[in-house]
């Protein structure tokens, strides 16, 4: 290898730059509508969202049985047939069901707009939940359960969320085998009844946008009757378990799967930009602390990451890697030793310029195109928040130096308060 091979590229600043708005309309019923116009292809993304996530849940599983039995046949079609139509006009359908909010995510392409709002209608408020469906859809999920429970990975992770927000708060609550006995298709109607309804939802249009889109949208959904209905939310409050370190046995398991990390602040707090950058040092890419040194340097795993996530009532922090068994251990201490350095040593000029570089390439990528700036939207849209957040974390990605990300360890990760999970 010659001289100049060896030379590293210079690492060069990257910019943000302008993020297109979303522009919001009204129907006559008050739903409210982002329009992010966007892209050169005539293919337009819309999203229907409900507050009818896991912490509306009642009863676990609500929710994200609801969510997927909604293509399951409705008081017009037969599941098969409303596939057969999806299909026939050329579209993706996507269903989502997470901590907080629930959805239904059509691609399509414009000429088909009048088709698939109506089929939208249908899907999102004249399911029937049949019983045959219903019942096909649960065995599946009891093997995909079973599945689950075999893979070390899950279970940490499963344990490590009960952990950190208590066993009875639906972001912690577990699922066990019989949860799925106790769900019944006239549950799913009373979810469905209570939570997916005009007052509670709203639509997130992104591509190309039809010139008439508003009035197509409120054609079709504009009729829908708001009426606030009393619903007793089940009064659940965030409370971590009070053992820090879990551990559980797998006989048969080649390796452990560790989790470490608490709750924390969400994007609404001011100092989550500043910990988003921490947490890239710390483990948040490929060239991370936790990286070099337990993956490159000591070989005790193949990967390791930490994370930082948002929900609405809370935020969590998590470190995550799998280990042999005479290498948990090790881990697990030299994890404790990278916060540690982070709480009492400055960051070197370059690495923290390598890690600006990277989250600063990784925000461009973050509104590449139509559909990209449609997820970003929403990201910060679920919290109240605005493009502004953006702006704000781009600004701290520049601005922040040595002595504030040392503040910031210090601050969020004491590691008395810290849960460790170890399941193999």
């Amino acid at each position: 290898m010659n001289k100049l091979q060896r030379i590293q590229p210079p690492l060069l600043p990257v910019e943000t730059g302008l993020i297109p708005e979303a522009r919001i309309c009204f129907l006559r019923n008050k739903i409210p509508v982002y329009l992010i116009k966007a892209g050169t292809e005539d293919i337009t993304r819309m999203e229907f969202v409900f507050r009818a996530g896991q912490i509306k849940e009642y009863l676990p599983l609500l929710s994200s049985t609801t969510n997927m039995m909604l293509t399951e046949g409705s008081q017009n079609y037969s599941s098969e047939e409303l596939n057969q139509k999806f299909d026939y006009y050329g579209s993706q359908i996507n269903l989502s069901s997470e901590k907080d909010c629930a959805g239904f995510t059509v691609y399509f392409l414009g000429k088909h707009i009048k088709k698939i709002l109506e089929l939208s209608r249908e899907v999102l408020f004249r399911p029937v939940f049949p019983h045959k469906e219903f019942n096909i859809l649960t065995r599946k999920r009891i093997q995909w359960y079973r599945l689950h429970r075999e893979r070390v990975q899950n279970l940490a992770m499963d344990k490590f969320f009960e952990s950190v927000f208590g066993k009875h708060h639906p972001y912690g609550k577990q699922i066990v085998e019989g949860d799925f006995e106790t769900i019944t298709p006239e549950l799913l109607m009373d979810f469905h009844s209570k939570y997916y309804r005009p007052e509670n939802m709203a639509v997130i249009v992104s591509g190309r946008i039809h010139k008439n889109m508003i009035d197509f949208i409120d054609s079709c959904l504009g009729d829908l009757n708001p009426q606030k209905i009393y619903i007793e939310d089940s009064k659940s409050y965030l409370q971590g378990g009070k053992t820090k370190k879990i551990k559980i046995q797998k006989p048969g398991a080649v390796q452990s799967a560790i989790r470490i990390g608490s709750t924390t602040i969400n994007k609404r707090h001011p100092h989550y930009p500043g910990l988003k950058v921490l947490n890239s040092v710390l483990g948040g890419y490929f060239g991370s602390r936790l990286m070099k040194n337990i993956r490159e340097e000591k070989g005790y795993t193949y990967g390791i990451y930490s994370s930082l996530s948002s929900f609405d009532l809370s935020g969590f922090k998590v470190i995550s890697t799998e280990a042999g068994k005479k290498n948990s251990q090790k881990t697990i201490d030299e994890i404790y030793k990278e916060i540690r350095l982070l709480q009492t040593r400055p960051v070197k000029k370059e690495e923290l310029s390598v890690v600006k570089n990277y989250m600063s390439g990784e925000m461009v990528r973050m509104f590449d195109g139509p559909f990209a700036l449609a997820e970003s939207f929403k990201a910060v849209w679920e919290f109240g928040l605005d493009n502004a957040y953006y702006y704000r974390l781009a600004e701290k990605i520049k601005s922040i130096d040595p002595d504030e990300i040392i503040e910031l360890a210090q601050t969020y990760y004491n590691i008395d308060e810290l849960y460790e999970i170890i399941a193999g």
